[in-house]
């Protein structure tokens, strides 16, 4: 039975905790406040306040109907922009990072170590690093200012964390499962097909909640990479915060801020639970 005294430790850390979460939802709780408050509102108090009206038309002009990049069709298609780079570059990433960590974890070569050490080692390369080579690639190949082109960056920058998810799971599968497999004649890929993907629910999972949420807040490629009509909606927001440099407009812009962040919190409501044991999966033989 659950032992639910509360022993000055046991409040102690609930203290901490709940004051960490705090600290975490302050700057969480002051954009939502302000999405819903007016601009004049916000200009005759402080950033921080509870709306005395609550302005719900600051969505709708942030979504469809305020000017961003001298075009004023709100944020909306800037989603749709991240959405056509987000969704595929997840499943791209998430299926040959579970190939790549299925061919290092079970099949092993000469080589395998070194080739999973490379793959992994874009881990710990700084973003600035790889602009310059992406810059020349993406130039040369015709994909400069491209949704395709930052499919492609995430694609293979995804590959690094997928790998490394897919082949720290794979290595718990038990050998044994792939040599009979091999003996009833199964190649490479119809063991992956059979037998590996069935058992990959868990870390698939960890992987596409990772990426999604990682592609979908990334910045600085889309700022760099593309302009105009082909930026990500994390880069548009920055161009509606110059479009409203003159006259700020708090209200409009954290409601945008909101509607940006609304698919990875759906992803982490929707899916948090699932992160966290897929992350544990494998981790006790």
């Amino acid at each position: 039975m659950r032992d639910r005294s509360f022993t000055p430790n046991r409040i102690l850390i609930y203290l901490v905790v709940l004051l960490v979460a705090a600290a975490w939802l302050a700057p969480l709780a002051v954009v939502v406040l302000n999405s819903l408050r007016s601009n004049e509102e916000i200009a005759q108090g402080s950033m921080i306040g509870w709306p005395q009206h609550w302005a719900w038309s600051n969505y709708l002009a942030a979504w469809s109907g305020f000017c961003v990049a001298e075009t004023c069709a709100g944020i909306r298609p800037y989603m749709l922009n991240s959405a056509l780079v987000t969704i595929p570059a997840t499943i791209f990433s998430t299926l040959l990072g579970a190939i790549a960590g299925y061919a290092v974890s079970l099949w092993r070569f000469r080589g395998d170590t070194w080739i999973y050490g490379i793959v992994t080692l874009g881990l710990f390369l700084p973003q600035q690093m790889r602009l310059l080579p992406w810059t020349i690639v993406l130039r040369d190949i015709g994909l400069i200012n491209t949704l395709a082109g930052l499919v492609l960056i995430h694609t293979i920058q995804g590959l690094s964390f997928t790998t490394l998810f897919c082949r720290n799971y794979y290595v718990a599968i038990p050998h044994e499962l792939i040599r009979a497999a091999r003996i009833d004649g199964a190649g490479f890929f119809r063991i992956f097909w059979r037998i590996i993907l069935p058992l990959s629910p868990p870390i698939l999972v960890v992987t596409v909640i990772w990426q999604f949420t990682h592609i979908w807040n990334e910045f600085l490629y889309g700022v760099t990479f593309t302009s105009g009509q082909q930026q990500p909606v994390t880069a548009a927001l920055i161009a509606l915060s110059a479009a409203v440099a003159d006259i700020p407009q708090h209200g409009v812009q954290s409601a945008a801020v909101i509607i940006a962040a609304l698919p990875t919190l759906l992803i982490y409501l929707l899916g948090g639970k699932y992160f966290v044991r897929g992350l544990t999966a494998g981790a006790v033989k």
